[in-house]
């Protein structure tokens, strides 16, 4: 049970679109897209938002508001995937055409599943965690040390989780590393450039919110939903 000790009058807001663009992203992910020289998921152009997210959830609100919003978006993808194996199982109607292309949106194959659900909690939580951790160790200046730190630190675990889990076995290791090198740079680079909307965001929710969390006595345990005294 998540006992809430305070209300804030964008966390809720926030936790809804944080759920919303990942679920977007599983959706879009099947797409491979062309970026100049790059053939990449067309999740990597929103997917990345996540991990913003996650920086704001932990610098404004703490790392118990983060590892809320993270637990929600894993189960909502876990239905997201659940659901769409039933209404894919379920036979379509007579005269509907679009059973295949169905099947091809929502069909997501239990291993890519697995990997994704996988990534997406580890590299969520690494990044909450180096995000809380480095706030502590800079006493709360040089926001853009936290910002880029974390998701130098979250990008690395949930890209080579999720590539290695989805294709190890069945293509080359030199590929394996190119594919993990190039989606890390991407995302890297993009939250990179994005830094500047970063603190804008932050210190505009901060000042609304009159919060800016330190998570001096907080056990970063990912399975604790107790969220301490604001």
């Amino acid at each position: 049970m998540i006992v809430t000790t305070r209300r804030y009058r964008y966390l809720d807001a926030l936790t809804t679109a944080f759920v919303v663009i990942l679920l977007v992203s599983n959706l879009i992910a099947q797409k491979v897209c062309v970026l100049g020289p790059f053939a990449v998921s067309g999740a990597v152009l929103l997917f990345p938002i996540t991990y913003i997210f996650g920086d704001i959830f932990t610098e404004v609100y703490g790392f118990s508001a983060s590892r809320r919003a993270i637990w929600l978006g894993f189960f909502g993808t876990a239905l997201l995937y659940f659901m769409g194996a039933i209404i894919i199982a379920l036979p379509p109607a007579p005269g509907w055409p679009n059973q295949q292309a169905f099947s091809i949106v929502f069909g997501f194959i239990p291993r890519i599943l697995a990997a994704s659900l996988v990534s997406f909690w580890a590299g969520e939580f690494a990044n909450s965690y180096t995000m809380a951790r480095l706030k502590l160790l800079t006493n709360g200046r040089k926001l853009w040390t936290r910002t880029i730190g974390s998701t130098v630190v979250g990008q690395a675990v949930d890209t080579t989780l999720v590539i290695f889990l989805t294709f190890v076995g069945t293509i080359p290791l030199r590929t394996l590393v190119s594919m993990v090198f190039t989606g890390y740079s991407l995302k890297v680079g993009y939250e990179v450039l994005a830094t500047p909307l970063t603190y804008l965001v932050i210190n505009r929710l901060k000042r609304a919110e009159n919060a800016d969390a330190f998570d001096r006595d907080e056990s970063f345990n990912p399975f604790s939903f107790a969220e301490k005294p604001q």
